[in-house]
């Protein structure tokens, strides 16, 4: 019990040091002039899209959480009331994370833009840094406190931990709806805004004169700020929660402890995180991009360190050192991936200079070249993700046998997840950079200005690369540990019915194998046709108003957000939809086995196309930004407008279906488990 309240104190003081660093960022002067105006239409259209959406996301919810009173009542769950409750705390902390760290991030790319043009890069770094910390600290803090919270509230038991498995539904529903359709949102907005701006008209990227610019910048903000900050927070909690429940299933005398260990393993986590703020900001700002790499080389030290203490401290012996070393394997395997990640999609580096050099030659070599790097920068994050699993496994089943060789991958999971304070919050820079750059494009700063902004747009860029990798390959873990822990809540589970010679397992695999894809397909077309209609009515307003591109007529830039905010609303439903039904119908229709099939399918699949999409989108944007810089013809050229062509085709690949599937494989396997007693009752 000691354990879980240091983890609850730990959790509160994450929260108080997030709200000094929000206080922080609001105490930095705003500026004034045309860059507040225009920060006020992205802050007050980002808001407005958010309300939006959580309201659709809470009747959602509702109806979800009446699903579950109803299924505990049928299956004769105690207290089947403390299940739904427990739920729609976990989508109401999910939406309330999102929505306070997205709002210090929009206060904070004004103050940015303002503080590199007053007081210089390292100042402006500070601002950024520290506003994408706020989004990052509150989803780590946040789901350590309320799960240390609860578990001291209703006592430390299985019937506690089985219930906390619902806050992670709730935590997991609103993250795939919210990464969906902020995630149309914001690519409708950035491909219609490019191929009216850039490509018809030959304005630049940020002008003022193109209607779909704050529509673009409100972008930003909703689906990188807000979508990632519940994506990795329903991650974090998944994978906290999980292994809790793996615990139960290993029959032993101290499964309280195993069961504490995990939430002990992520306070340390937000130790770190933490600290890798004073590491960044008093380091000489010169190259944010090296300055935010040694930060998180940092965290990643700490975390190992104090992790070693704490699995000592928890567990004890020789279980406690096996299981430390677990979590290194899963902290190994996150940098591995995020590195590699950032290998394939960083600018300068042979991968995006040579889809540069291949864009001399039209945009098919552009978009031929990028693919066959999106696969290949697969294969080093998913071995690397097979060794950590492995080296967990065998650490802890040579001592215990097959359950607690599972609940060592589980904590490889929480190892690669400890850093979600810092990876959140690098990743929540990149939007504020972004928007800051936009901003001084916008408002008309200098040149000098502008060129520093980019600068730190420039590392922003390489964070959401890395972010996007980190998410992804935290999933598959976390996935594979929910997928354990559904498999040990089954009554009666006969494990030789789980092998591939099992039809009804491999026809599983196979539905499980086609669902990525079809949600591929759902969300690229939605984020199509969003931008098939912003497109129109950018034309519009170009084609009514031919002073727009003289400065003598201000756009409509409420329209166009609003144009876009409505197709987003309409068309993240069906996705998030798609998790929910497909292993509710395979449980309830070829029974439970086959469901553990759908899962596995749903896994590898999901990873291999998130992996690609996320690599694949950023390589072809920093070749682009690679071109812009003056090599092979610079803006204007043959190879420029390739370039801008495949920026256009991987937008939706980087930022909406990509991201959206580490949520998608996840939320299916948190159904099961939560609806796993209903399905093996039938």
């Amino acid at each position: 019990m000691l354990a879980l309240v240091l983890c609850a104190v730990v959790g509160v003081l994450a929260l108080v040091y997030t709200f000094y660093l929000a206080l922080s960022v609001l105490r930095y002067p705003a500026g004034g002039g045309r860059a507040v105006e225009i920060h006020g239409f992205i802050k007050e259209g980002a808001r407005a899209y958010l309300r939006r959406q959580y309201g659709v996301i809470s009747a959602i919810a509702a109806a979800l959480a009446v699903a579950i009173f109803l299924v505990g009542l049928i299956t004769g769950r105690q207290m089947p009331w403390r299940s739904a409750a427990v739920f729609l705390l976990g989508a109401a902390s999910s939406m309330a994370a999102g929505y306070f760290g997205m709002s210090v991030a929009t206060e904070a790319n004004v103050r940015t833009v303002n503080a590199v043009a007053r007081r210089g890069l390292k100042e402006a770094f500070t601002v950024a840094f520290k506003g994408g910390l706020v989004m990052g600290l509150t989803v780590a803090g946040l789901g350590t406190f309320l799960i240390a919270v609860l578990s001291i509230v209703f006592g430390f038991s299985e019937d506690t931990i089985r219930d906390l498995v619902y806050y992670a539904f709730g935590a997991s529903a609103v993250a795939l709806f919210a990464r969906v359709g902020g995630g149309i949102y914001t690519k409708a907005a950035d491909i219609g805004s490019d191929l009216v701006g850039k490509v018809e008209v030959g304005i630049p990227e940020d002008d003022p004169r193109n209607p779909g610019v704050i529509a673009d910048n409100v972008g930003d903000n909703v689906g990188d700020v807000a979508g990632m900050g519940a994506d990795l927070f329903e991650s974090y909690v998944e994978a906290v929660i999980s292994t809790m429940v793996i615990a139960l299933a290993l029959g032993s005398a101290s499964w309280i402890e195993l069961a504490i260990l995990p939430l002990a393993i992520s306070a340390a986590g937000l130790v770190a995180s933490a600290a890798s703020v004073a590491i960044a900001l008093l380091s000489r700002v010169r190259d944010p991009s090296k300055t935010l790499n040694i930060s998180s080389i940092s965290s990643a030290v700490i975390v190992a360190t104090v992790s070693y203490f704490v699995s000592t401290y928890v567990i004890g012996g020789e279980i406690g050192i096996r299981a430390w070393i677990a979590v290194i394997a899963g902290l190994a395997a996150g940098m591995v991936v995020g590195f590699t990640s950032d290998y394939y999609t960083r600018k300068g580096l042979p991968p995006t200079v040579k889809v540069a050099e291949m864009s001399q030659m039209g945009p098919a070599l552009t978009i031929l070249s990028g693919m066959s790097y999106g696969f290949v920068s697969v294969v080093v994050p998913s071995v690397g993700i097979a060794v950590a699993a492995l080296v967990a496994y065998y650490l802890l089943g040579s001592v215990g046998g097959f359950w607690y060789g599972i609940y060592g991958v589980s904590l490889s999971a929480v190892g690669m997840l400890s850093l979600t304070g810092f990876v959140v919050g690098a990743d929540a820079y990149g939007p504020i950079t972004d928007n800051a750059a936009g901003l001084a494009e916008q408002a008309g700063y200098g040149e000098e200005v502008r060129s520093a902004a980019d600068v730190l747009d420039s590392a922003g860029n390489t964070m959401k690369s890395i972010s996007k990798g980190y998410a992804i390959g935290s999933a598959a873990l976390t996935a594979l540990a929910l997928l354990a822990a559904y498999v040990s809540v089954l009554p009666r589970v006969d494990m030789a019915q789980l092998g591939l010679l099992n039809p009804s397992v491999v026809a599983g695999v196979f539905i499980g194998m086609a669902t990525p894809a079809l949600f591929t397909s759902v969300v690229i077309r939605a984020v199509s046709d969003a931008s098939f209609e912003l497109i129109a009515e950018i034309r519009r307003q170009l084609r009514e108003k031919p002073g727009i591109l003289e400065f003598k007529e201000r756009p409509d830039y409420g329209r166009a957000v609003d144009v876009v905010t409505k197709y987003a609303i309409k068309r993240l439903l069906l996705p998030g939809l798609l998790a929910i039904a497909v292993p509710l119908a395979v449980g309830l229709t070829l029974g439970p086995y086959a469901l553990a099939g759908t899962l596995t399918g749903a896994i590898l699949a999901g990873l291999l196309l998130g992996l690609f999409q996320g690599n694949v989108g950023n390589t072809w944007d920093n070749a682009k930004k690679y071109i812009e810089e003056g090599h092979f013809g610079g803006k204007g050229s043959e190879a420029h407008r390739a370039a801008v062509i495949g920026d256009t085709v991987g937008d939706p690949l980087k930022d909406a279906a990509g991201p959206s599937l580490n949520i998608l494989i996840k939320l299916m396997s948190i159904v099961a488990l939560s609806f796993a007693p209903l399905i093996a009752s039938i």
